[in-house]
């Protein structure tokens, strides 16, 4: 029911009775709503103009603005040059280390440790040992060498010992391999029954108590393993002051410098046939040694990688070094020679004739100051 102006409205049921709430008062009931007035339609006439229709715009959704999108940096050609560079820089770097340890690994080696070592003195001391076993020649190579003797002989032409310092130049000194010493065990005699008797342990123990020089490392090379590397480098260059004919080494070689071949530079080094023998024999060892260091570092050769390949898997090949010992070892013996270094002969105060035959007496005073200055 609706009553005008401040009547109120309550809810009522069926019955027509006001329905209260649980406290007994009237519940009013809820306005209606009015609908809106309804607005007469209105129709055009035939006389009223047509108007156009009017279309609603577009509403167009909303667009995430991307980002702009950037272009991969155009690299310049130094950039690329200097990145190919660097590829091929590793890639040398890389062929090297694993070369050197290739080579390493080919490397024939040998116990050299004394049984009694010395004290360590200062520096770095090398003991190269020229040997004129003829182990691994046929008897034709033997000929062509003019090696003779038994194959498989263990003895050695070349003694010499090089000092290396911390500061400084090196010292390369030749012993003469008839020098009289006493070998522990056996007693006086030449020096090189030291390697006879009992190799280069033998050898080394013998050098170390004859100098006071601790010995650190050992090269050995062979006469056959010296020719192939003086052929494998192409030749190297002597300069004998006077000609020299030695029918037994196989020798006819001319005063003056000059290029020769594997035999000829073997022969060249184990000759005797000159006024003083076995002191002018180990000057031409030393000349030899420097003259085949400074090839085989030569920038011909490097340059050249027939000839440096050739090389160094001949010399490696060739060489004997000391258990322990390894290439860049060698390799520094290599950079001490071409830097230069000071070359002696362990002072000589004469010659005698004892039961082991012909021999060469030290000069003790000249001999220990020497020694003492590498010590």
């Amino acid at each position: 029911m609706t009553n005008q102006g401040n009547h109120i409205e309550y809810l009522r049921d069926a019955q027509g009775r006001i329905v209260t709430d649980r406290f007994g008062r009237p519940v009013r009931a809820r306005p209606r709503m009015q609908p809106p007035p309804q607005r007469p339609i209105q129709r055009p006439s035939r006389t009223d103009p047509i108007r156009p229709r009017q279309e609603l715009p577009v509403q167009r959704p909303a667009t995430i603005p991307q980002p702009p999108r950037r272009l991969a940096p155009r690299r310049s050609p130094a950039r690329r040059f200097f990145k190919s560079l660097s590829l091929i820089l590793a890639t040398i770097v890389v062929f090297s280390l694993v070369s050197v340890l290739w080579l390493d690994m080919k490397i024939n080696r040998t116990p050299f440790a004394s049984a009694a070592p010395i004290a360590s003195t200062s520096g770095t001391n090398w003991l190269l040992v020229g040997s004129d076993s003829r182990a691994g020649l046929s008897e034709e190579e033997a000929n062509r060498l003019g090696t003779g003797g038994d194959i498989g002989s263990r003895r050695t032409d070349t003694i010499m010992v090089m000092h290396i310092p911390l500061r400084g130049q090196a010292t390369l000194v030749s012993i003469p391999r008839d020098s009289y010493v006493n070998i522990p065990g056996y007693g006086m005699d030449k020096i090189n029954a030291a390697f006879t008797y009992g190799s280069a342990p033998l050898l080394t123990q013998t050098v170390e108590e004859s100098t006071g020089l601790s010995i650190d490392h050992y090269a050995e090379i062979g006469m056959g393993g010296l020719a192939h590397v003086v052929d494998a480098l192409g030749g190297i260059e002597v300069c004998p002051d006077q000609p020299i004919e030695d029918p037994l080494a196989q020798l006819n070689i001319g005063a003056g410098c000059q290029l020769v071949d594997g035999p000829t530079a073997l022969g060249y080094v184990r000759t005797r046939q000159t006024a003083m023998g076995d002191l002018d024999r180990v000057q031409r060892q030393r000349e030899f040694f420097s003259a085949l260091v400074n090839k085989t570092t030569d920038l011909s050769i490097i340059f050249n990688p027939y000839r440096l390949i050739r090389t160094i898997l001949t010399t490696v090949d060739s060489f004997t070094a000391g258990s322990g010992d390894h290439l860049w070892h060698l390799l520094r013996v290599a950079f001490a020679m071409r830097s230069g270094v000071r070359t002696e002969t362990v002072p000589v105060g004469g010659f005698a004739e004892y039961d082991v035959g012909s021999v060469v007496l030290w000069d003790e005073a000249g001999a220990t100051a020497l020694f003492d200055s590498m010590r």
